[in-house]
């Protein structure tokens, strides 16, 4: 079976977050048009479903580091903030958007909270491993080591 380490990144991020966007549990709440996603942004996202992309990409994330913590993966989705004519430092990313879509994802039973942290519950990760395998045909044909799974 074709898991979410087989497959590009950017390609499973795009499917699942397509496949969230249909789920009644995952919605950008209002703020969401208009809020930066880190205080190392000038600007807010201009994607207009940069809710379900970030939320499928912090779906995978969790698959992959699991069980982590919100700040943790405020560090991953941190960067470096332009201090003018100083030199520039890292930041981490927004708590408040990653803290929302994981009490969403949460919700929607593909994350479970234990005390070491949130994990993928069974359930997501047969939601991820299905995405995954679903584009193991787009991928095989462009990379040859994956037809062999």
């Amino acid at each position: 079976m074709t898991t979410v380490y087989d497959i590009p990144p950017d390609l499973l991020i795009r499917k699942v977050a397509g496949e969230l966007k249909e789920l009644d549990a995952i919605e950008a709440p209002e703020w969401a048009g208009f809020a930066k996603t880190g205080v190392h942004k000038e600007m807010p996202p201009k994607d207009e479903d940069w809710w379900y992309i970030r939320a499928a990409s912090l779906l995978r994330r969790v698959y992959i580091d699991g069980p982590v913590g919100v700040q943790r993966l405020r560090s991953f989705y941190g960067g470096k903030m332009d201090r003018g004519s100083m030199p520039s430092s890292f930041r981490k990313g927004s708590g408040s958007v990653t803290r929302k879509i994981l009490q969403q994802l949460e919700t929607a039973g593909y994350i479970e909270n234990t005390p070491e942290g949130r994990r993928v519950s069974p359930a997501g990760r047969s939601f991820l491993d299905g995405a995954a395998n679903s584009l193991k045909e787009t991928v095989a044909e462009s990379i040859p080591a994956i037809a062999k799974y």
